[in-house]
């Protein structure tokens, strides 16, 4: 087909593009156990376990909002480190990239602010744990790196 000098455009297999929620978790562990939160029954995947954290907003740095947010949520000071896992999920209603940090407890001893529990769950019993498709892959890393500890 010769050019006509009108740009043609194609739209194949995209709904609507958004952008993704960028989520920050914390992995806490302290005696060989991981701090899992759960959400409040009116939240989105009400119910299910999560691990703790929250949204990034706009212009925040993703380490500074955790901080931010698990001082919200759980009444602690932490030190955020390294990045142990980048998990992208498409939610029907947005996506999602989740950024999860290892954190350590520097002052505080966590309380449920902002959610329905805590619990302090065994790594090797995180499978059993109803938690959101996007930390699935969490749940089936950590499990694994329990299992060859």
């Amino acid at each position: 087909m010769p050019f006509t000098g009108r740009k043609r455009q194609v739209v194949t297999g995209w709904r609507y593009r958004t952008k993704a929620l960028i989520v920050t978790a914390g992995l806490m562990v302290a005696e060989g156990k991981v701090l899992l939160a759960q959400r409040k029954e009116n939240a989105h995947q009400g119910l299910l376990w999560e691990f703790p954290g929250g949204k990034v907003t706009e212009g925040e740095e993703p380490r500074q909002a955790l901080r931010r947010e698990l001082r919200e949520e759980l009444a602690v000071e932490v030190e955020v480190g390294a990045l142990f896992d980048a998990v992208y999920y498409s939610y029907p209603e947005f996506p999602v990239l989740l950024l999860v940090y290892r954190c350590k407890i520097q002052k505080g001893v966590p309380q449920p602010l902002a959610s329905r529990a805590l619990q302090w769950v065994d790594p090797r019993e995180l499978e059993e744990i109803p938690m959101p498709p996007a930390d699935r892959r969490l749940q089936r890393r950590l499990c694994s790196l329990s299992e060859t500890s």
